[in-house]
């Protein structure tokens, strides 16, 4: 049975990890708020930006750029974003999960997959595993720049446009809310075409100016780079709000401990004052006798 010694240097213990984790949320939502921001003002013109692309793509020529070539689908490349620090809940956890069942499936159905990374936890899974990795960016979380997405894109182009793989598909965590993410399959290559709904451009004989191959070859690369900075910035504010609940559920917890632990420690003492009481007065009756 702990002493009374042992339950308060376990209530300071408890004590001390309240604190950290309180400080670590709102850290967490401090960074919440600023990606919030830049993941809100992102999402509409990365949205009509490829409803835009998608919308006209049909109607140009595959041979104005590499990237609107549609071929048969074998080489598919499988992209995975992650964050490179733990400590928030399950978020890493449920996208790899949902990545390698979109992996394993992809395979069952025949087509040669090739697995590239973002943030360093999948590195690190994907290596446990023995997966062999095409390519990895790490250290990217937490400061998340354009320049991220160009050079991202950059390799995506270029795999894509020599003919390596026939598909590229991005997944990722999209934001719903502070507690709630929504894993998402992307296809980022070729460009996923638009069903027939009000929200899709009607398609019209467009006279370009410039030129229909300056247009697509400045706004093809670009979408790309947009596409993948929209989803880097959706990882980062779901993976804050993941951390900030994460540490609000467990400085909840270790309050809760605390409650026990002040409970059990005070029993104990009531206990042990009982137990000297019943020294006294046994050893009062003892002399009398």
């Amino acid at each position: 049975m702990p002493t009374l010694r042992d339950i308060k240097r376990r209530i300071k213990a408890v004590h001390s990890t309240s604190k950290i984790t309180k400080a670590m949320k709102m850290v967490a939502a401090a960074k919440f708020r600023k990606a919030q921001q830049r993941m809100l003002e992102m999402r509409p013109y990365a949205d009509r930006m490829n409803l835009i692309l998608s919308s006209l793509a049909p109607a140009a020529e595959a041979e104005i750029h590499p990237l609107l070539a549609v071929r048969p689908r074998r080489n598919v490349e499988v992209i995975v974003l992650t964050s490179d620090r733990g400590l928030c809940g399950a978020f890493n956890s449920n996208i790899l999960k949902a990545a390698s069942n979109h992996i394993s499936n992809m395979k069952k159905d025949g087509f040669k997959v090739t697995t590239s990374v973002i943030g360093r936890k999948a590195l690190d899974y994907l290596k446990r595993r023995k997966v062999s990795l095409r390519k990895s960016w790490v250290g990217i979380s937490g400061r998340i720049s354009y320049a991220n997405a160009q050079e991202i894109a950059k390799d995506i182009i270029e795999s894509y446009s020599s003919e390596t793989v026939d598909e590229v598909i991005l997944i990722y965590n999209e934001f719903k809310s502070v507690v709630a993410q929504k894993i998402v399959v992307s296809r980022l290559l070729p460009l996923a075409p638009i069903e027939a709904t009000g929200e899709a451009l009607p398609v019209f004989n467009f006279i370009y100016e410039p030129s229909k191959e300056d247009i697509f070859n400045n706004l093809l690369p670009k979408n790309v780079e947009i596409q993948i900075f929209r989803a880097l910035l959706e990882s980062q504010a779901s993976e804050e709000a993941a951390r900030m609940s994460a540490m609000e559920n467990a400085t909840k917890a270790a309050n809760d401990m605390i409650n026990a632990l002040t409970l059990q420690f005070n029993k104990a003492r009531q206990a042990s004052i009982t137990k000297e009481l019943m020294d006294i007065v046994g050893g009062v009756e003892a002399l009398k006798g």
